[in-house]
């Protein structure tokens, strides 16, 4: 067979690097960042080279399967392609036929392929399509929205080009995206400087300029003294707020009590020290970026902590500006048009949407809503009953707090269905299992990446798949023709690609040699000519009507965060370079460099409990334990546990992954604490007990 070149796309986390794949008699031999992608420099993080694992791990669903016993019990059958999808359509109608096809309910994990998931919903006539981002970046986007009237990917980060880069909620060098690291990683080599702000030492904050070790829950209390004094001291963008920024008055005058002086009591950080980030920040505008976050459902603030956070890149005149945070360009910003959207096919249903996002929680964005209040009406039956869930790429039994809880909703479904390509906790329970391919294996509808200098980009098959599975497009196309969405049972990759390539001038074979299709020589920034925010005054607004009028203040006071109870801690959690939440902790490759997540703790409080690092110990809350390994460190805040996400899976089928804590079972009743701004669950609103096993 004899050795192939095949450009791709990473399927291993949801940033989806450029890639180039080395196929040597029909397997995979080499995984490596697309040399001809200038941002990646040829590199991988080292999930992206673990791919090789993933595609030959007998332990992922290999075959579709219908449930035979209760669900979660693990007992299945193998049934063929046919018999699964035709069964799946036949529960479907069944169900739409009774309830209406309002009662079909969607989540997926997001990223730059959801356009064919909304279009199959759109088939069927629900308005009910969901991602994961109550668990994730809920927050950063309705921040994004209520301050310049346009979602947190209108803007980028020019990272390379940036003066001083403020990390907050956001842990660049271990959450990684290759081309963000490399950028970064050029932006200091050049002279600029990085802040962090966090509650533990991560990678990021080894190698910054200022590390700021503060309280948990005080984020709120660092932002607002900063602009307090940018404000107090006149060290903004004067002429950019004159243009640009609307009601700064009254947050000259809501911030005035918030001095350094008095954060310094809240964040533990001494004044000094915020005054001094400040006047470097100053020094650098506009090419400054105070990153507004990632993955921010932490805290029942943490809406506001993304707020202030663009309202301090707005004083820094720095959104719009190169070495900020410029506006992205779309194909047309370089003369091109862009890929036809399958949601084009179908009209969008004219019914509300379970979740209630754009009709009673109008602040809220309707476009992928709150998956945590979809599985509020699955309950409630308000405002109609929901009886199916597709569950696509998403784990959200792992993925989100009290799993017992959201179970117990479930139990009101007909049909679970889940498209996958490793088993998850959701997986495990749903009704039937429809296999996805692996990203080596499969193609997927091409797409559109948004920034400075804008490319399509292909995800080509770089070998056949080992097992009796398909690609996601391959499912929903089986689907839509038994369910009559003839539009979208596209009979190959290929008839799929071209309907999306129609209008822009460009065919299938402009990808062959390098997987991408640059629209642009060179990066385009924004005159201020050209500047435009879609809110409605088309300035950057700190009073938002919109929350105004569903009673949240624009401007929220500040409330003291909780104190642990006595001997306990903060729950935390966050990322790391070698896992992507839950669905690489049983890769092979991965797995024997991490098989357990250590919990941190301080040394002094460790002290106390009598526990050394390495020790064994027992991590617990409200009925759940398990237990891992110490990692004693004065590199966190006393009040603060933190463990990376994704491990103590209890999946049978899986052998590698159940070692460890899993951190979203210590958060009982976890569904309930909600940021009621951004819609973000608070997942940092828990309390532990740490003690020696």
């Amino acid at each position: 067979m004899g050795k192939d070149t095949v450009y791709s796309v990473c399927g291993m986390c949801s940033v989806r690097c450029p890639i180039m794949v080395e196929v040597e008699n029909g397997d995979v031999s080499f995984i490596q960042g697309n040399p001809h992608d200038a941002g990646m420099k040829g590199g991988l993080c080292p999930r992206g080279a673990a791919g090789y694992a993933l595609l030959h791990d007998s332990e992922r669903p290999q075959y579709p399967m219908i449930r035979e016993g209760e669900r979660g019990e693990g007992k299945w059958r193998r049934a063929t392609w046919d018999e699964a999808l035709d069964y799946v359509a036949d529960k479907l109608k069944a169900i739409m036929a009774e309830y209406g096809p309002q009662s079909v309910l969607w989540s997926d994990r997001g990223g730059p392929f959801p356009d064919l998931h909304k279009a199959f919903m759109r088939g069927i006539g629900s308005p009910n399509y969901c991602n994961h981002d109550a668990a994730c970046a809920r927050n950063v986007l309705h921040a994004a929205k209520s301050v310049m009237g346009k979602g947190r990917k209108a803007v980028g980060y020019d990272l390379k080009n940036c003066k001083h880069l403020v990390l907050q909620t956001r842990n660049l060098f271990e959450a990684v995206n290759v081309k963000e690291v490399n950028g970064a990683l050029d932006g200091l080599a050049a002279g600029g400087k990085l802040s962090v702000i966090d509650i533990r030492a991560t990678v990021s904050a080894s190698k910054a300029n200022n590390f700021f070790m503060l309280r948990p829950g005080t984020d709120y209390a660092f932002n607002l003294a900063v602009i307090n004094t940018l404000l107090s001291k006149g060290w903004y963008d004067k002429k950019y707020a004159e243009r640009f920024i609307k009601d700064l008055d009254a947050l000259q005058s809501f911030v005035a009590p918030y001095t350094p002086e008095w954060a310094e009591g809240e964040t533990g950080i001494p004044a000094a020290e915020i005054e001094k980030l400040c006047k470097q920040l100053k020094q650098a505008a506009p090419a400054v970026i105070w990153h507004p976050g990632w993955m921010v459902a932490r805290y029942s603030d943490s809406f506001y902590i993304c707020r202030t956070a663009y309202l301090i890149n707005a004083l820094m005149g720095s959104i719009g500006a190169k070495g900020g945070l410029p506006f992205v360009n779309t194909p047309g910003d370089f003369g091109h048009k862009g890929l036809k959207a399958f949601s084009d096919l179908y009209p969008k249903p004219e019914e509300k949407r379970a979740d209630g996002c754009g009709w009673k929680l109008k602040h809220i964005d309707a476009g992928p809503g709150l998956i945590n209040k979809a599985y509020d009406a699955i309950e409630s039956a308000d405002p109609y009953p929901v009886k199916a869930y597709i569950i696509h790429r998403h784990d959200p039994l792992h993925a989100m707090p009290d799993q017992p809880r959201i179970k117990e909703m479930w139990k009101h479904l007909d049909l679970i269905v889940a498209n996958t390509f490793s088993w998850s906790d959701s997986s495990w329970y749903a009704d039937v299992v429809l296999p996805m391919s692996t990203y080596l294996e499969r193609e997927s509808p091409l797409a559109t990446k948004k920034g400075l200098k804008t490319f399509f980009f292909r995800r080509a098959r770089a070998v056949e798949p080992i097992y009796d599975t398909r690609a996601d497009w391959e499912i929903l196309a089986g689907l839509s023709k038994r369910l009559g969405i003839d539009k979208l049972a596209f009979e190959s990759a290929e008839e799929m690609w071209n309907y999306q390539l129609e209008p822009t001038g460009f065919s299938v074979e402009d990808f062959d040699a390098t997987g991408q299709i640059w629209l642009a020589d060179k990066p385009k920034y924004r005159e201020w000519d050209e500047y435009s925010f879609g809110t409605p005054s088309g300035k950057i607004e700190v009073i938002c009507d919109k929350l105004e009028d569903m009673g949240l203040p624009s401007l929220k006071p500040y409330v003291t965060p909780e104190t642990p109870p006595e001997g306990r801690f903060r729950v935390a959690f966050g990322r790391c370079a070698l896992h992507t939440q839950g669905h690489t902790v049983n890769n092979p490759v991965l797995n024997e460099q991490m098989p357990i997540n250590p919990v941190w703790i301080n040394t002094a409080r460790a002290e106390e409990l009598g526990i050394k690092d390495g020790d064994e110990v027992e991590v617990s809350n409200a009925g759940y334990a398990a237990k891992t390994k110490a990692f004693v460190t004065d590199f966190i805040h006393p009040e603060a546990a933190f463990m990376i996400h994704g491990f103590g899976h209890r999946i049978p089928a899986e052998t590698r992954s159940s070692k460890g804590i899993a951190d979203q079972e210590l958060m009982t009743g976890g569904l309930e604490k909600l940021d009621a701004a951004g819609g973000g669950i608070a997942m940092q609103e828990h309390f532990i007990s740490v003690q020696k096993a």
